[in-house]
């Protein structure tokens, strides 16, 4: 019997203990904004990606995934992640984003191309920062480290 709970005391350490030291981002449905703005005003952060980006793959899975930057995003902002090659139809902001087929299983979202595009390119990744009007006042189309995106929005928090 002691054995027992012993084992289910062990047990339950190990279960739990993934759940206290993992943190993740809280990503928001692009279409939950309004409701989202009208409970609490928030700057919004867009990370477009695609699948096949390395530099995308590298800042879902290392600069998102720092402790510091989840906390930040997750306390101040409204987060939301997009596929640049999503399939389905958005609503944002009174309008309707749509897949535009580009050839046989390829394409782009019209939201990426709307958003994404700097200089009559798009490019990955891409990282927007509305303020809660919807109106863009950061955007940058490359890779940021934690640190990098740290500093951007520790100084973005001191201006608002």
């Amino acid at each position: 019997m002691k054995n027992q709970k012993i084992y289910l005391i062990c047990f339950m350490m190990v279960m739990l203990f993934p759940l206290t030291s993992f943190s993740q981002i809280a990503l928001q449905p692009i279409e939950q904004l309004d409701h989202l703005q009208k409970n609490q005003n928030r700057f919004v952060m867009i990370f477009i990606h695609t699948d096949w980006c390395k530099y995308c793959q590298a800042m879902k899975n290392i600069t998102f995934k720092d402790k510091e930057i989840v906390e930040l995003l997750n306390q101040n902002f409204w987060f939301i992640d997009f596929n640049a090659e999503e399939k389905k139809s958005i609503t944002f902001n009174g309008q309707t984003f749509k897949f535009r087929p580009t050839g046989i299983n390829t394409g782009i979202h019209e939201f990426t191309e709307q958003f994404a595009k700097l200089n009559d390119e798009v490019t990955y990744p891409s990282i927007y920062i509305l303020n809660p009007n919807y109106e863009i006042i950061f955007q940058c189309n490359q890779f940021l480290s934690a640190n990098d995106l740290k500093l951007l929005l520790l100084n973005l928090l001191k201006l608002a």
